[in-house]
């Protein structure tokens, strides 16, 4: 509601000092009489302001919009010089400059007894007020009268080119703002269907590595294979209710962590050490989902070896304004494959661009052979 308000009080403050201006211009003027309400409820003055309001708003809400933007500029330039020369014939400001002389009005200043006749004794035989014998000769001016009978007002011109020039200005203005409003929700459409894409990327692949590991347990007829559905059925349950959106809760995120890390376990068995750690304040804390779970699906995939044990470091940090995630394992030369930064770190590094521009870092490194991870979000 302010927002709509505010224009408003803008065109009228600023009518109000155009307005002010003309007429404090006009009450200048010599000879200029009569009182400030006369003067601003005159015909000539009310004339004046309503030519310029027309213009003002005819090209403002009518004009530009349906002719000029529409590409019919033939005609927009046409009743822009219609408009141009009603106003150089009807000349609104002499107008209000003669409506304000007590001349115009029907009286002549008083003067002093006797002032009036020595005047027309000592004039020139062809003033005003003593015309010559005789009349005017034929084709020639009466004398004392100017010899443009109606002079350009050049003033009403200019106004003219202001007040059109400026209508045009802000209709442009308002155009391009309009524009540029456009593009950047374009823009923010196709950022959302981008990331809901990745999503629909993320979830088959986190889905299908899970449903693999449960198919092992079961083919082993491993007595965790009940346990691990329930888990799985947790992590189902998390994906579709709670990944539909951009952010989610961190609490929600890192028990999604802990029933996968716990299905791997089961998997795994003794041959791998897990060390998961939650440092922190988790609570009231948002962050985009799935985008931890990326990074340590790599981490059982490339981090663990059938035949030697494998050491897996899991650390998630809640900070009152970031989160740090920290994760390494060892490489196996047998398990490196050119996937590692293929799809599921490949779109978490999209994503981490959409959702958190300049507000987070990434490093990831394979020095020593370990594998690692360091990821910090500002929330």
């Amino acid at each position: 509601m302010k927002q709509k308000f505010t224009p408003v009080v803008a065109h009228v403050a600023a009518w109000l000092l155009f307005f002010s201006l003309v007429l404090g211009f006009a009450i200048r003027m010599p000879n200029s009489g009569g009182d400030t309400t006369s003067r601003v409820f005159s015909v000539p003055f009310l004339i004046f302001s309503s030519v310029f309001l027309f213009l003002f708003y005819a090209n403002y809400f009518l004009l530009f919009p349906r002719l000029y933007l529409r590409k019919k500029y033939f005609l927009y330039i046409a009743i822009g010089l219609v408009l141009f020369t009603g106003v150089y014939t009807l000349r609104p400001f002499e107008k209000v400059i003669r409506g304000l002389s007590p001349r115009e009005q029907g009286h002549r200043p008083q003067m002093r007894e006797g002032e009036e006749q020595r005047r027309f004794m000592s004039g020139p035989r062809d003033s005003l007020y003593a015309p010559p014998q005789g009349g005017p000769r034929e084709g020639r001016r009466p004398p004392g009268m100017s010899n443009r009978e109606h002079p350009t007002d050049i003033v009403s011109i200019i106004l003219f080119v202001t007040v059109w020039s400026l209508s045009t200005a802000i209709c442009v203005i308002r155009e391009w703002k309009r524009t540029e409003s456009r593009v950047m929700q374009a823009e923010a459409d196709k950022a959302n269907a981008e990331l809901s894409f990745l999503k629909a990327q993320i979830n088959p692949h986190f889905l299908f590595n899970t449903l693999n590991n449960i198919y092992s347990l079961a083919v082993t007829k491993n007595e965790n294979t009940a346990e691990s559905i329930m888990k799985l059925s947790n992590i189902m349950r998390y994906v579709t209710d709670d990944v539909t959106e951009d952010y989610v809760s961190l609490e929600n995120e890192i028990e999604c962590l802990r029933d996968y890390i716990d299905l791997q376990r089961l998997r795994l068995g003794k041959k791998m050490t897990v060390s998961f750690i939650v440092e922190g304040q988790a609570a009231g804390k948002k962050i985009a989902p799935l985008i931890l779970m990326n990074f340590i699906e790599n981490v059982f995939k490339y981090g663990i070896s059938s035949h030697e044990e494998s050491v897996i470091e899991i650390k998630l940090s809640a900070q009152d304004d970031h989160i740090r995630f920290f994760c390494r394992n060892r490489l196996f030369e047998a398990k490196t494959s050119s996937d590692r930064a293929g799809i599921g770190v490949k779109n978490t590094r999209q994503r981490l661009q959409r959702l958190y521009p300049d507000r987070h870092f990434l490093n990831i490194t394979t020095d020593d052979g370990f594998y690692t991870v360091q990821l910090t979000l500002q929330v």
